[in-house]
């Protein structure tokens, strides 16, 4: 047993501190949740709120609402848990060599030596075969979509190798929910899910480019690229510029998933959410340190409070 105040074994260095998995998981168990980083959620969080963005965004476009949503709302949620823990176990699978040049990293579970390639492998197939099989209860188009989204998943952990522009990789995959979830939704696409995509796609600018702040000295030793390490001292007008864009393309889609159905009121209860999120943003903008990774960290979380500011209010605007 771990005593209070001790460091669980194998506890990865940037876990969420108390997390279930590093107490109360079963011991054999612990290396291959932490490989599907469910001792860190916010990844999860990440990927899964532009589904439930645009789930109600089409829910608002078409007016109507059925049972099959709840499990369309409900099967993101597995599925994010799911192919994110697929997608970390992939990426981990491909930087073994990386991280164990790298402070926040070389805990991790493959080069710790706590779970071979090979295992970590299987891990990774098992959980993406029971996304796989939620995905087979959508329609033909949804289903179609998440099998396209392997694409940017496949390439994301080779794009800091060859671009300064990893984030943008990780956003075309992490983003891919709001058009799939419209899709399961309607069974059709139209612009609005588009153009939440592209809000999505700056939104991860936003906050990848905080989380990689952390690891810019590191990353410069072993020449990984960043957004971080390509802003340097113009990390700050960047975030703005990205911070600028997520608000103005989510307000964009909003509009043009509920101006058309004549209600006023629906529109204006609507909008409330991207503005509040924006206001988050701008907090986060305003007590943002590139040289202080504590701050860093608490920040890039705090984008899951962020992403769910919108919901309440699209939400109402479904009732109204």
């Amino acid at each position: 047993m771990t005593q209070a105040g001790d460091t669980p074994e194998g506890q990865v260095s940037d876990a969420v501190k108390g997390n279930w998995v590093d107490h109360y998981a079963p011991a054999w168990a612990r290396p291959y949740f932490r490989l599907s980083r469910l001792d860190r959620p916010i990844g999860t969080w990440l990927l899964l709120l532009p589904c439930w963005w645009g789930l109600l965004l089409a829910m608002l476009w078409d007016g109507r609402a059925s049972w099959h949503d709840l499990w369309i709302f409900v099967g993101c949620g597995i599925g994010a848990v799911l192919m994110r823990g697929a997608g970390c176990t992939w990426n981990d699978i491909t930087d073994r060599h990386i991280d164990g040049s790298v402070a926040r990293t070389r805990s991790r579970p493959i080069p710790s030596g706590a779970v071979t390639t090979k295992q970590a492998v299987a891990w990774m197939v098992a959980q993406s075969l029971v996304a796989f099989a939620i995905l087979l209860t959508f329609n033909p188009l949804a289903i179609a979509l998440g099998v396209l989204s392997l694409l940017p998943v496949c390439v994301y952990p080779f794009a800091k190798r060859f671009t300064w522009w990893p984030q943008v990789f990780l956003g075309l995959a992490f983003n891919w929910g709001a058009i799939l979830a419209w899709a399961a939704h309607s069974g059709t696409l139209s612009w609005p899910p588009f153009v939440l995509y592209v809000g999505g796609i700056a939104w991860t600018l936003f906050y990848d480019t905080i989380y990689a702040c952390q690891d810019k000295e590191d990353d410069a030793l072993i020449g990984v690229k960043s957004t971080a390490r390509l802003f340097g001292d113009g990390t700050a007008r960047w975030l703005r510029r990205f911070l600028v864009a997520t608000i103005a393309l989510v307000t964009l889609a909003t509009i043009g998933a509920t101006i058309d159905h004549g209600n006023p009121l629906a529109l204006v209860v609507a909008l409330i959410g991207p503005w509040v999120m924006g206001w988050h943003l701008l907090w986060q903008l305003r007590t943002f340190d590139p040289d202080d990774n504590d701050r860093l960290l608490m920040l890039f979380r705090s984008n899951r409070d962020a992403g769910l500011l919108p919901l309440p209010f699209f939400a109402c605007a479904l009732l109204l």
